[in-house]
């Protein structure tokens, strides 16, 4: 695999959301203009991808004054990249599917999917919360969640991951951004954080650089929250942590997801965990290494096959497993196929229409008419990709897959059209991070916690273990960035 930028793929494709997010901006926000060098607020918040976003909402809703920073030209991060599903057990959704779920088996399911690496406590503050969290988001931000389906990702007992409507983070960070700016609160773009402030032991602001290479000292009276992200798209600091995972692997991610928050918490104090765990997202693009949303349809019913036509990993299994597979097998790549009938559960085709033309485009994904049609696109031989159709049609009428075990509910895919993509695993998460507890204080290494400063989401490393599963990475933003900003909030 050659190493890309996909920020460039991403772009690409989402590059009209990415236009709206810029031009949007609030009347306080800036934009690498001339600031006074040294501002105070009650609250600092230094990101402002979902994390962040939820932390300011928060903190400005309980009385504080708060301010964003955020060192990229537009908001959103890898929570404007993603698709957005968010679990939540006992969602709305799930009742009126007639799906039984619980918070304690939400809990289960991330300890056990993080081999039970994650702090248990941490976990369970996430399982009792995240719906909570959902609703927020629904009802008080005003997030659209699709009212009649939901994903289940790979390694949950049940369906639970909610869905927003258009399918990507859009929906999230575009209504979080319009509350934001409905509160006032301004934002300091192009502004990069680059040290936190430490008196009389305690985190009292952050040190920063705007895109013009000005000085800036952001006083915190309560609390600094740190939103940053994880280190997926800085290589050097991959290796150093998992030399594995080196510059011939690509990133999903955004180019801003580069550590700085871990690096600068570090300096003052602060404990790492989990720091080797890096997880890579199983199908995405070859040539760009960005995460592919067409391919959602692997959530439901979708098959992986190698260069034989063979299967060789159940697709409901967890994001490390299935990469890992794919790896083993002749060239580090593997095809998905489905057909119509699964292809229209969700429309992914449809609502990623420029995903879908890019990949058509670079001859990465074919729909054809006849499974002889779809063997022929990738050179795969057809009598064995017709064996491993049989037998998955088979499983779809007995209800039971005897080869890996599927969790969910197969189609049949005895019949046409079929569409048939090329995939490789992509850099998409980094578990390690800062060591909090269940109220988001950051811990040194002694375990004793660092009076003013609070992390939330991908910065943090105790919530995934050695793995994250599907669709927590946004339940544990939202989730964990509301709690930061009502703490800092309160100064507690």
């Amino acid at each position: 695999m050659k190493h890309f930028s996909s920020f460039r793929g991403a772009v690409l494709i989402c590059a009209s959301l990415i236009i709206l997010l810029a031009s949007c901006a609030s009347a306080g926000s800036t934009a690498a203009k001339t600031e006074a060098s040294v501002q105070s607020y009650d609250v600092v918040v230094v990101g402002a991808g979902g994390a962040g976003l939820s932390a300011a909402i928060e903190a400005k809703e309980a009385g504080a004054s708060v301010v964003i920073l955020e060192k990229m030209p537009m908001i959103g991060g890898n929570t404007l990249l993603s698709g957005g599903e968010m679990n939540a057990p006992a969602n709305w959704v799930q009742q009126k599917l007639g799906i039984k779920d619980s918070a304690d088996l939400f809990y289960q399911d991330t300890l056990k999917g993080g081999d039970n690496k994650a702090d248990a406590a941490v976990v369970r503050a996430l399982a009792d919360n995240a719906l909570v969290s959902a609703e927020w988001l629904r009802d008080k931000v005003g997030v659209k969640f699709d009212p009649e389906n939901l994903f289940q990702f790979g390694g949950h007992s049940v369906k639970r991951a909610l869905i927003p409507e258009g399918q990507t983070g859009y929906e999230l960070v575009s209504k979080l951004k319009a509350m934001a700016d409905a509160l006032k609160i301004p934002f300091k773009m192009e502004t990069k954080a680059t040290a936190l402030i430490v008196e009389n032991g305690r985190v009292a602001g952050v040190k920063a650089t705007t895109a013009k290479g000005q000085q800036l000292t952001f006083k915190a009276r309560k609390g600094v929250v740190l939103a940053t992200g994880g280190f997926g798209a800085n290589v050097e600091m991959r290796k150093k942590y998992n030399p594995v995972l080196d510059e011939h692997y690509m990133t999903t991610d955004s180019p801003g997801s580069t550590g700085d928050g871990i690096v600068m918490a570090e300096a003052a104090g602060a404990a790492l965990a989990n720091m080797q765990y890096i997880q890579t997202y199983p199908i995405c693009n070859p040539k760009t290494g960005i995460i592919s949303l067409v391919a959602d349809t692997r959530f439901d019913g979708a098959i992986l096959i190698n260069q034989d036509g063979k299967r060789f990993v159940e697709e409901l299994d967890r994001r490390d497993v299935i990469s890992n597979a794919i790896l083993a097998q002749k060239g580090g790549y593997c095809y998905q196929l489905w057909n119509e009938p699964v292809a229209r559960i969700e429309n992914t085709d449809i609502i990623h229409k420029d995903e879908y033309n890019q990949l058509v485009a670079q001859k990465l994904l074919y729909k054809v008419d006849t499974l002889e049609e779809a063997a022929k696109a990738f050179d795969i031989p057809y009598d064995s990709l017709k064996e491993t159709v049989d037998r998955v049609t088979g499983f779809a009428q007995t209800g039971k897959d005897t080869d890996f075990n599927y969790r969910a509910t197969f189609l049949p895919l005895d019949k046409g059209p079929y569409y048939i993509m090329k995939a490789v695993p992509s850099v998409h998460h980094t578990m390690g991070g800062l060591v909090i507890d269940p109220a988001t204080h950051v811990k040194n290494a002694s375990g004793a916690l660092i009076p003013g400063l609070y992390a939330a989401g991908e910065v943090t490393g105790v919530v995934h273990g050695s793995n994250r599963l599907g669709g927590n990475a946004i339940a544990d933003a939202i989730t964990f960035g509301r709690i930061a900003g009502e703490n800092a909030a309160a100064g507690r």
